[in-house]
């Protein structure tokens, strides 16, 4: 008797060991799905709001880099009904197969297989843990089982300009659900065959027949040359074998999305690409929209007050617009335009905070200027000190700078005018 799609067993395998060396200093003390972003959200938020609101509630975040606080969020945040079985949990690595840590995506689920045998899926779904978008898995689920595939890999298309910077999958002409080939940056890509100027691009999200994944993880243990990736090393293994398939994002729809932000996906793994997602939702018709209220975001940022916007001491005017601002941010006679600015934020008077992008707790005095830039955890501006208006001057202050951005770390300290 077949299992309807709808009655499989299913369990969630979020990878989320990343250490984002491309995000630093934003990841000097935490990994990179942990990095804050949108102002009361974390990276990994996006992933496990989209797996819970696919419908499936048993969910394992495999962490290793600098996990404290990622797993301080998870377990504080995403609690599910102990009634019903459910649970998201974090598990960092054990160490299970001999003295050594993760060597890849794909190890990391090799060493974590108990995961399987304890809970003994049909299904498993695997996602990373920092990209920005809404996707429903349920679709992709359906469409797996439907293939008789045992593999099946999100594609989201991209213009073949990009090609370089993704892992790209070749389709079957003849039949294209299915793999032809898996290309690792390819330098001489051919288009699809409905879009010429399009590749299909991997998304790092993917499902698998549970017993078909634990054979692919575990021969792959085996191969001394593998890089033990899931995109490098497990897909091709099933590709060579014709027992892959292919999910195309475009096909995928999420309740309460709308034409402008369907179909959108963020990988922030530069500074300037979580930069320029976060100026995707302060537009005036956000290109990515959190108000989707049938498609929540999931979070939790404690027992902030509600923001508010004063005058400044001696009647100041203030100025806002095209920003979000978080629970706890205090706005006194400043201007804040083009910017996020995360919980207990404070903005001085006669401030300008322009085109950046505030942390938790970032203090900017009265009279000091902010412009494009990035400023991490409990960074506190001394009155009249200027960040991001001239680069020469940031760089000698020791502040990273690049990509037009000036990025300040975690606590660093920012000199008296």
């Amino acid at each position: 008797m077949t299992v309807s799609p709808s009655r499989k067993n299913v369990l969630a395998v979020v990878l989320a060991g990343g250490e984002g060396k491309r995000l630093m200093p934003l990841t000097a003390d935490r990994a990179k799905p942990a990095v804050p972003f949108g102002g009361i959200y974390r990276l990994i938020d996006f992933a496990l709001s989209n797996v819970v609101n696919s419908g499936y509630l048993k969910v394992v975040v495999l962490t290793q880099y600098k996990s404290h606080s990622l797993d301080r969020h998870i377990t504080t945040t995403w609690r599910m009904s102990t009634l019903l079985g459910n649970y998201i949990t974090p598990v960092p690595a054990q160490q299970r197969v001999g003295k050594r840590w993760y060597l890849g995506s794909a190890d990391a689920i090799f060493q974590s297989l108990n995961l399987l045998t304890d809970e003994m899926p049909d299904i498993v779904v695997v996602v990373g843990a920092d990209h920005v978008y809404r996707m429903d898995f349920s679709d992709m689920v359906d469409q797996h089982v439907e293939s008789g595939a045992g593999c099946t890999v999100a594609a989201i298309r991209q213009p073949i300009t990009l090609a370089d910077q993704f892992g790209v999958i070749d389709v079957d002409p003849k039949s294209p659900d299915r793999i032809r080939a898996f290309l690792e940056k390819p330098t001489d890509p051919v288009g699809l065959p409905d879009a010429p100027e399009e590749v299909l691009a991997s998304m790092g999200n993917y499902v698998f027949d549970a017993h078909a994944l634990v054979d692919a993880v575990s021969r792959d243990a085996e191969r001394e040359r593998s890089k033990h990736d899931m995109g490098g090393d497990i897909v091709p293994w099933f590709v060579d074998r014709s027992e892959s398939a292919v999910y195309d994002y475009k096909d995928n729809e999420v309740p309460g999305s709308n034409e402008r932000d369907r179909g959108y996906w963020r990988d922030v793994g530069t500074m300037r690409s979580y930069y320029d997602a976060h100026m995707d939702l302060v537009a005036p018709l956000p290109v990515f929209n959190l108000y989707n209220k049938e498609w929540p975001i999931f979070t939790s940022y404690g027992p902030q007050p509600p923001a508010k916007l004063v005058e400044g001491h001696a009647g100041q005017p203030l100025t806002t617009f095209n920003s979000i601002l978080s629970p706890g941010v205090v706005v006194t006679g400043g201007t804040v335009n083009t910017s996020v600015l995360s919980p207990a934020c404070y903005v001085d008077e006669d401030a300008e905070v322009s085109g950046s992008v505030l942390l938790p707790g970032v203090t900017v005095g009265a009279g000091a200027i902010v412009r494009n830039a990035i400023i991490d955890k409990n960074v506190t501006v001394p009155p009249g000190a200027e960040i991001g208006v001239s680069p020469d001057d940031d760089l000698e202050r020791g502040f990273e700078v690049g990509d037009g951005l000036t990025v300040l770390a975690k606590g660093q300290e920012v000199p008296k005018p």
